[in-house]
C-alpha cells in the first residue's frame, strides 16, 4: 500500500524554537528561517521523509487491491481511522462500518471478532484506507534531530559537495529508534 498525505502536518518547530536554536535575536532572516523549518520538518516526516512514519499529525490515504486479515498501515503512529471505502462488486463505492474493523496498537486494521470483509470488486485500488497519524507531542529526539538539520541548512546555505546529503552521526542517532523500515 502506498501512503498519500491528504491534509499535511504543521511544521512541528515554531519560529520561536527555531531562532532560540540558531541564536538569531533579529527579525531578518525569518522568511529564510521558515523555509528551513520547512525543509528540516519535511526531511524527515511523511513517506518521503528519513524516519518513513508521521511526525507531526496529519491526514494520510492508502489503498489496497482486496482487504486482507491483517492489513498494515506505513506511516506510524496511526491515531484513528477516519473511513474505509470500498467498491463493491457492482462498481459502486461504500464505506465500511466502523464495526467491523479494529485498529491495533501495532498500526494495524484487523477484523473485529465475528466479523467478514465485504467482497470487492477485482480491480487495483479497490480498498482505500483514510487515517489519522502523527505525533500529538513529538518527541524530544526528533525535534533536537530537526533543530540540527535545520542549524546546518542556516549555516551552509549553499551547498559544496554535490550529492553528499547524508544525515550527522548525532542526527542518525537521535532519529534511528523513530524510523521504520518499509
Amino acid at each position: 500500500m502506498a501512503a498519500v498525505v491528504v491534509t499535511p502536518p504543521e511544521p512541528f518547530l515554531s519560529l520561536d524554537e527555531a531562532k532560540a536554536h540558531l541564536r538569531v535575536d533579529h527579525d531578518d532572516d525569518d522568511v529564510l528561517i521558515g523555509a528551513l523549518i520547512a525543509a528540516a520538518c519535511g526531511a524527515l516526516d511523511g513517506p518521503q521523509g528519513w524516519l518513513g512514519r508521521a511526525v507531526g499529525e496529519q491526514t494520510i490515504s492508502e489503498t489496497a487491491d482486496w482487504f486482507a486479515d491483517c492489513m498494515r498501515l506505513s506511516l506510524p503512529p496511526v491515531t484513528a481511522i477516519t473511513s474505509i471505502e470500498y467498491v463493491d462488486g457492482d462498481g459502486a463505492t461504500q464505506t465500511l462500518d466502523g464495526a467491523v474493523y479494529v485498529l491495533g496498537t501495532d498500526g494495524r486494521v484487523r477484523l473485529a471478532p465475528d466479523q467478514s470483509w465485504p467482497s470487492v470488486r477485482a480491480q487495483r485500488e479497490a480498498v482505500t484506507i483514510t487515517y489519522t497519524a502523527g505525533y500529538a507531542t513529538v518527541p524530544a529526539p526528533i525535534k533536537a534531530a530537526a533543530l540540527l538539520l535545520l542549524g546546518d541548512l542556516y549555516a551552509n546555505r549553499e551547498t559544496g559537495i554535490a550529492g553528499d546529503l547524508k544525515p550527522s552521526p548525532t542526527i542518525e542517532m537521535l532519529i534511528s529508534p523513530y524510523r521504520t523500515w518499509a
